[in-house]
């Protein structure tokens, strides 16, 4: 990847930021994960920023350097990424993307199904919201879930965002943070706690693996992968990100599931600095029962249509 190429899918990238008027803390997110991603310390992005908010140069000009249909079609899922970051994209992004699409040669109904089918993911993550300001506590020692039906539970979902990020869609990563808020939404509940968006995304949060972040980390990877095995002529350093890419999603999503359990369980007795110790080690459990579950993430792999991930986060 050349590094002009790299400057072009920063430059939209903070063209998508801005595209609203605003620049939420989510989306800067979003761009600093492309800039740790694609960067790799060779494109300062106070040049990015001064192309775009001081010369204002026109998206013809940031995807002047992007030749390929690949690189085209990247950037603008780069794009759609970026912009869902704080929600569903609002008119003013929606209108930005339009016309990046147009200035791209993308066709315009395939770019508006990617909106649209980005915007159902994001409203996917959405879980039942607590009745008060804290989540409800049922009497204590009521609450006594089948510890190995939890257990299921969490490989069951591990499994999937596995198999989600052996998927060549870039959609597919944006199922995944969603699967794991409703995770740990069910751990909750099933501990007597009624538990809203807002805490489960604070719980994620302080355990470093911030939704936004966690997301374009996994994008990232996928993007640079596939423009890597495109660069190299094969597929092989491709399938090699993806592959880390896809242990990764497992072991982060059964650590959560686990340390879920025990916060939940233990009646939230854990401090922010306490979660963070204990996931470490879990995280590294993870990651070592990657093996035993390889066969079973690329049987699930086989069978997810990624036009349906709403309706497979729903049932989850």
């Amino acid at each position: 990847m050349t590094d002009s190429e790299i400057r072009a899918f920063l430059s939209i990238g903070l063209m998508a930021v801005l595209a609203d008027g605003t620049s939420d803390d989510r989306e800067r997110a979003a761009l600093k994960g492309l800039v740790e991603r694609l960067g790799e310390g060779r494109i300062d992005l106070a040049d990015v920023y001064d192309d775009v908010l001081v010369r204002k140069i026109p998206i013809a000009d940031a995807v002047r350097p992007l030749t390929t249909p690949d690189t085209r079609r990247q950037a603008y899922e780069a794009a759609v990424a970026v912009a869902a970051a704080d929600g569903i994209t609002s008119q003013a992004e929606a209108a930005f993307l339009r016309d990046l699409a147009a200035t791209l040669g993308l066709p315009a109904q395939q770019a508006l199904d990617h909106v649209a089918q980005a915007n159902a993911v994001t409203a996917a993550a959405d879980v039942p919201g607590a009745s008060g300001p804290e989540p409800l506590r049922q009497v204590q020692g009521h609450v006594m879930p089948d510890a190995a039906a939890l257990d299921q539970k969490i490989v069951s979902a591990s499994v999937t965002n596995a198999a989600l990020e052996l998927l060549p869609e870039s959609l597919a990563s944006m199922a995944i943070l969603p699967l794991q808020v409703r995770l740990v939404y069910q751990i909750g509940k099933a501990y007597g706690y009624e538990l809203d968006q807002g805490h489960i995304k604070e719980f994620i949060a302080t355990l470093g693996v911030g939704l936004t972040g966690q997301y374009l980390e996994q994008f990232g990877r996928k993007l640079l992968g596939g423009l890597l095995g495109t660069v190299l002529g094969g597929v092989g350093r491709g399938v090699g990100h993806q592959a880390a890419s896809s242990g990764m999603s497992f072991a982060t999503t059964w650590a959560l599931g686990q340390l879920a359990k025990q916060y939940y369980g233990g009646g939230r007795t854990l401090d922010a600095a306490k979660l963070k110790a204990a996931f470490a080690p879990l995280l590294e459990q993870g990651q070592g029962l990657l093996g035993k579950y390889g066969g079973e993430i690329a049987e699930r792999a086989r069978t997810i249509d990624v036009r349906n991930l709403p309706a497979l986060l729903r049932q989850t």
